[in-house]
């Protein structure tokens, strides 16, 4: 009649929780898969100054790859800026609508205008260009 499920914890394994590894940080890098949740978030960031950083990638993408946990750092960092991803493949429109043609493409948005961009697998420009556009 089933299988009874044991809740005790076998001898040897860690039981209390302060011993056990912290939890890595949240990533604040939010992935759109449908137009639709796209659209309402854009709809949406028209209504502030706020700045939106927008990764243009794909799964087959080496660099794309490469440079995302420099992207999850940015994210953790700048607490102040909005980051969102969107895979071309999943997304084409999204990607034509804003003539992205290369991979990755961070889009730089402000009141629902894009306002620079950098192509290709740039660290240091992404930051400077993130430092220089919320100042």
């Amino acid at each position: 009649m089933g299988t009874q499920i044991s809740t005790s914890v076998p001898e040897g394994l860690v039981r209390d929780a302060s011993q056990m590894p912290a939890p890595s940080p949240v990533n604040r890098v939010i992935a759109y898969h449908s137009t639709a949740r796209w659209r309402a978030f854009f709809q949406a960031s028209k209504e502030s100054n706020k700045l939106v950083v927008v990764d243009f990638t794909a799964t087959w993408c080496k660099p794309c790859q490469q440079m995302e946990p420099t992207l999850n750092k940015l994210a953790a960092k700048y607490g102040d800026v909005d980051f969102v991803k969107i895979d071309v493949d999943e997304l084409m429109d999204v990607a034509r609508e804003f003539a992205v043609q290369v991979m990755p493409t961070y889009l730089f948005l402000k009141n629902g205008k894009a306002i620079d961009r950098v192509t290709g697998a740039r660290k240091e420009e992404l930051q400077m260009k993130i430092e220089m556009h919320i100042a």
